[in-house]
């Protein structure tokens, strides 16, 4: 019961974090208009909160394997209803941004407590399979986060972000009633100390170059499937809207599912084949003549991608050590890039390629390089179960 009700809360946790990057998109036209900027100013809503993220992780990471997680982990949701409700409060464009930065930073102060934890308070064997609920938060959040701003907006544009801040506080609430202290410290050392040490470790370096392969990749693929939907199948907004829902719905699966493959076939063995069927989603997707056909690939394609993400999690936490907030904020910082890194590539490719077919190749390739990184640390091969 106790392992439940901790998994349950780690997904909510994952889940308001998750919502409030994507409650802003919906409502930026409104905020464009609000403020009298223009619509590439706002932009920067966006970018605020990804910047504080960024900078965030790299800084705090190191001071919550000094500190007890618990700690910093409240501390950062109570910081993050703080800032979510006072964006709900800029009356100014400057005060917004501020406030979206702040947003970005406490967001980054306590997810990674939670990929931290997974590992020091369950056993082995049902780290994959929490590492999945906390990823199926993350996949309900970019499911649902979209339509929740467009549906709380009808109020009024400052709805959505007291909704989001009060269910972030009785969030803390219940971290502070049920959650044990995670005070695993092991180390004193300064912040360029632990980086330094993790540098050291080639095994560690080489598993975060195979995750910003394989989320450059991804993100570069994911991006622009609206665009990609409009241009070949002349679809109107709503439709693409629909159709993305259905591939998030497919990331969500994934995230539930997964740990029964590995049960099933063993870690080893499942991880090649989510690799393997992934990159192969992606080189059937180009010959597609249908949206209808492309949403079934995708959705399939992101079921894996949803089941792959908690294993690339759990591989990085083996390596971590007394480091394990630092690991999973470079995890964090890594997605953003490669996040950053795909939509530039994508916007590339799009526009000097037929349909799907630069961006599918390349996503390909990207995560055949980060499968290539994997093979090299012997993870596909039966013995690495006994880690």
């Amino acid at each position: 019961m106790k392992e439940r009700r901790l998994s349950f809360l780690f997904f909510l946790v994952m889940f308001v974090i998750g919502t409030d990057t994507f409650l802003v998109s919906p409502l930026l036209p409104t905020l464009t208009q609000y403020y009298g900027i223009s619509t590439s100013l706002s932009g920067f809503i966006v970018s605020a909160y990804a910047v504080g993220y960024m900078i965030s992780a790299l800084l705090i990471g190191p001071i919550s394997d000094r500190h007890d997680r618990k700690r910093i982990l409240v501390i950062g949701l109570v910081v993050f209803t703080l800032a979510t409700a006072g964006c709900g409060l800029a009356n100014t464009f400057a005060m917004m941004l501020v406030a979206r930065f702040v947003a970005g930073v406490a967001a980054a102060t306590a997810g990674p407590q939670i990929w931290a934890a997974i590992p020091v308070l369950f056993p082995k064997t049902q780290v994959v399979k929490v590492m999945g609920y906390a990823t199926a938060g993350l996949a309900v959040a970019q499911i649902v986060g979209v339509p929740l701003g467009s549906y709380l907006a009808v109020w009024s544009w400052r709805f959505p972000f007291f909704f989001v801040g009060v269910i972030a506080l009785m969030l803390t609430m219940l971290v502070v009633r049920f959650m044990p202290s995670l005070n695993e410290v092991t180390t004193s050392r300064l912040a360029t100390g632990i980086y330094r040490k993790l540098f050291q470790n080639k095994t560690v370096l080489k598993l975060l170059g195979a995750y910003l392969l394989f989320q450059t990749a991804n993100f570069c693929g994911f991006a622009f499937i609206g665009t990609w939907f409009a241009k070949s199948f002349h679809l109107s907004v709503g439709a693409i809207g629909s159709f993305i829902l259905l591939i998030g719905v497919g990331q969500f699966v994934g995230s539930l599912l997964g740990n029964r493959l590995v049960t099933w076939l063993g870690q080893p063995h499942a991880f090649l084949l989510e690799f393997l069927l992934f990159i192969a989603g992606y080189l059937v997707l180009p010959f597609t003549n249908s949206p209808l056909t492309a949403t079934v690939i995708l959705a399939f394609i992101y079921t894996i991608g949803g089941a792959l993400l908690p294993l690339f999690m759990s591989t990085l936490q083996e390596h971590a050590g007394s480091a394990r907030s630092t690991i999973s904020a470079l995890a964090n910082a890594v997605m953003y890039l490669g996040e950053a890194i795909g939509g530039v590539i994508g916007g590339i490719l799009i526009k000097q390629f037929t349909g799907f077919s630069g961006i599918a190749v390349f996503t390909a390739i990207g995560a055949s390089l980060a499968m290539l990184l994997y093979a090299q640390q012997g993870y596909f091969k039966q013995l690495q179960t006994s880690r």
